[in-house]
């Protein structure tokens, strides 16, 4: 297996964003911030696998369904040969089901994931090239935004997918940002594929966040209990609640921490304390929503159109297939 995989890692310019810069910042700033990507400890991840299982939480499962019933599609809209690049792969588990509608059609593939775990990247990638004997695979440990100014390169078209909603995870502008910094590194005959979790009812939209048995709850609060643990701080999980409202203006979940009570916290590795009045929170995450009609807007903004787009019966989550413009 050995002669059929790659590892490269990819550096920015820009240092990295760590959590002690991220709390020392977001949480002096107005309102106070703490970064996405800090959900994603191991506990974290954990919870949100779960949280991917609930009743409530319904955009796995429909973009899964999605490409169950489409992969074959979706494979010949990116062209003969294509390579597949995975922003955010993860354990890749839905995009088993491109692999083998692409390899049900040609001998072999050549797969570039891309993720910030390196240790998580090259075991997945152990189990992929395990499984299918025809895969081979250029792993790219790197930030989104690094790795979208440095798209490997293939004899022939690249099909790059953007999977799971992630896109909604990002600001209207850093979103065209990052389209943009893909754009300039796509030719005409490659194509991008992104999951986007479309405009419907509120409720629909707030029980996905706010379930039952509160294991997004526990996902949120992880957050602080990260902090606690490597930074020394002294949340009390308690003296904070999770909401995550809808805003149905900008179209938006809003995953934040509420302050239960007037509070001081103190972190030790900052050596500084940060004050908290009843009701005040902490955001943590953005989920934008989308209609096919916004959703084209913002890829305007970047050079990039919707050829496709796939879509569930009851119009809840979306694949777009996106193609160079000009």
């Amino acid at each position: 297996m050995e002669s059929r995989f790659e590892f490269v890692e990819i550096r920015g310019d820009h240092p990295p964003l760590t959590l002690d810069r991220a709390v020392r910042e977001g949480l002096s700033a107005q309102p106070k911030s703490l970064a996405t990507q800090f959900l994603y400890d191991r506990r974290g991840s954990e919870l949100f696998e779960r949280i991917t299982e609930l009743p409530e939480y319904y955009p796995t499962r429909t973009e899964r369904a999605i490409i169950e019933a489409r992969a074959g599609e979706i494979i010949e809209a990116a062209g003969e040969g294509a390579a597949i690049i995975e922003f955010g792969s993860g354990s890749s588990t839905k995009t088993r089901l491109l692999i083998e509608a692409a390899l049900a059609r040609r001998p072999e593939l050549r797969y570039m994931p891309i993720d910030i775990s390196f240790e998580f990247l090259k075991s997945s990638s152990a189990n992929l090239l395990e499984d299918y004997p025809g895969l081979q695979i250029t792993a790219l440990g790197a930030e989104y935004f690094d790795a979208a100014d440095a798209l490997p390169s293939h004899d022939g078209p690249r099909l790059i997918l953007f999977l799971g909603s992630n896109i909604g995870n990002l600001t209207r502008e850093e979103a065209v940002d990052f389209l943009t910094r893909i754009r300039r590194g796509m030719e005409p005959r490659d194509r991008m594929l992104v999951g986007i979790d479309l405009v419907k009812d509120r409720g629909i939209l707030e029980a996905a966040y706010n379930d039952r048995q509160g294991i997004t709850a526990a996902f949120n609060l992880n957050l602080l209990r990260r902090v606690n643990h490597e930074l020394g701080g002294h949340f009390a999980e308690g003296c904070f609640r999770h909401d995550a409202p809808y805003d149905d203006v900008e179209h938006r979940i809003e995953m934040r921490l509420y302050s239960r009570r007037d509070q001081r916290v103190r972190v030790d590795a900052l050596d500084q304390t940060f004050e908290f009045a009843d009701g005040e929170f902490i955001h943590t995450e953005w989920s934008y929503k989308y209609t096919r009609e916004t959703f084209a807007e913002l890829c305007s903004h970047a050079g990039l159109a919707i050829e496709h787009l796939w879509h569930d019966d009851r119009n809840w989550f979306g694949l777009a297939l996106l193609r160079v413009t000009g």
